[in-house]
């Protein structure tokens, strides 16, 4: 296999677990199909893993001389990352905790054959 090319987004306001729901989804197959499905999702993380997929296919192509239309995803990872801790007011004077968690999404692409 040849080389991997990959972008990488650290801090994407949507949890972990939701955005591996769509990193399954696409994870292995062409770039061009897969860029099919995220359009076609209503999920928040379909828009973040088509700007993240975009860039690596950017990159293969202008840094490394890649052929676009041979391209598929060869690996997608998504990490935690900081959860922001918040709190919102309840009943009787107390007060309830919240977390935004975030999440490091990692996408590589490489060529075919």
């Amino acid at each position: 296999m040849s080389e991997e090319v990959r972008a990488l987004q650290k801090d994407a306001q949507i949890s972990a677990q939701k955005a591996r729901l769509m990193a399954n989804a696409i994870r292995g197959i062409g770039v061009d199909r897969a860029l099919a499905v995220l359009a076609l999702s209503p999920k928040k993380s379909a828009r973040l893993f088509e700007k993240v997929l975009k860039s690596a296919v950017a990159n293969a192509e202008q840094n490394n001389g890649l052929d676009v239309d041979a391209l598929f995803v060869s690996t997608v990872k998504v990490d935690e990352g900081a959860t922001l801790k918040r709190y919102r007011p309840k009943g009787m004077g107390r007060m309830r905790q919240r977390f935004r968690r975030r999440s490091h999404i990692t996408v590589a692409v490489a060529e075919r054959g």
